[in-house]
């Protein structure tokens, strides 16, 4: 997808990874870019400062991610792209992660990305076109140490991805999965000691790999392009990977006492 003349959606786009992408997109000629996000002031103030569009969106409530689509629609004619990008961290393991995170961020990394889905596909598929890209996490193809709810989550991000994907390739939609490690975000990892990342990288790096991501319609979209090679070899062995990732998260507990 070349960007130019296009018309986008994205949530969580207050600040981080959201406006850097529409601050890429917009540079790229899109012809129009509508920010969401929960906090209605935080996103006002981007969009006055990028010179976008703004609406204020629970992304967890359908009925919010509907009003938005159809504010973009009926405002710009039509949705080429929808960066469903809203999403919170989750630390915890099963035991000490209550029921209210989990259903949390289950609400948060995958009913919205599904809401954005049903509320968006009628119309790309009536044109024959349109893209999806869902934000995820390297922690989604791979594994956070003591984020379960995260973790598990991103996971099934990935997947409603691939199952879009594979569902409406052939209705000319495209859809790719953002999966990046550590961003320079209020969400950014406070330590890189354990070996779960590969680097804090900045927004504006990550918005440029996307726009190349979606030139070229790759599905995975690596900020950090070492996560291919790691989930190659999770692939080959999984046993391996998982016995790698006890000695990984063995390390991180002693290293924190």
């Amino acid at each position: 997808m070349e960007l130019n003349q296009k018309v986008v959606v994205i949530t969580g786009g207050s600040g981080g990874i959201g406006k850097a992408m529409a601050k890429a997109f917009l540079a790229e000629g899109a012809r129009a870019v509508v920010l969401a996000d929960l906090n209605e002031e935080a996103v006002k103030a981007a969009a006055a400062e990028l010179g976008c569009d703004a609406m204020a969106c629970n992304v967890t409530d359908e009925s919010q991610i509907q009003a938005l689509t159809d504010y973009a629609t009926d405002k710009y004619g039509q949705i080429d792209l929808f960066c469903s990008n809203a999403g919170a961290g989750g630390a915890g393991l099963l035991t000490d992660a209550s029921n209210e995170v989990w259903q949390m961020q289950w609400e948060l990394h995958v009913m919205a990305h599904l809401y954005a889905a049903r509320a968006v596909l009628p119309q790309m598929i009536a044109r024959g076109e349109g893209y999806l890209l869902n934000t995820a996490s390297a922690a989604g193809l791979l594994a956070a140490i003591g984020t379960g709810p995260y973790t598990v989550t991103k996971a099934a991000a990935v997947k409603l991805a691939e199952f879009l994907a594979i569902t409406h390739g052939d209705d000319g939609i495209r859809v790719s999965v953002l999966c990046p490690q550590g961003v320079n975000t209020a969400m950014a990892p406070r330590s890189l000691g354990d070996g779960q990342t590969d680097g804090i990288i900045e927004p504006e790096q990550l918005a440029a790999t996307v726009v190349e991501s979606l030139r070229e319609e790759r599905f995975h979209v690596l900020p950090h392009p070492e996560v291919e090679e790691y989930v190659r070899r999770k692939g080959d062995n999984i046993d391996r990977w998982i016995g790698g990732m006890r000695r990984l998260r063995r390390a991180s507990l002693d290293g924190a006492e």
